[in-house]
């Protein structure tokens, strides 16, 4: 019994290792992951608030232009 059970134990993690014996699993950049995350969530079911989260930082960078602009032009009517 107990040689029966060695041996079951033996070819179980015989097949463990054969089965992870493959191809390694391809190297994936974390950066172009989460852009291409992003890109499918453009269009699944959370695509418009992905779309709006969009907006809003692209009015954020607008803004941030035009206040740097504003605070240039007070710099150069001090002078």
């Amino acid at each position: 019994m107990k040689a029966r059970g060695a041996a079951m134990i033996g070819l179980l993690a015989l097949a463990l290792v054969s089965c992870g014996g493959g191809k390694p699993p391809a190297k994936v950049d974390a950066q172009t992951e989460k852009e291409q995350a992003l890109e499918r969530a453009r269009h699944d079911a959370f695509g418009t608030q992905v779309q709006a989260l969009d907006k809003a930082k692209a009015m954020q960078d607008d803004m941030n232009k035009k206040a740097q602009a504003g605070l240039d032009k007070a710099d150069e009517a001090s002078k």
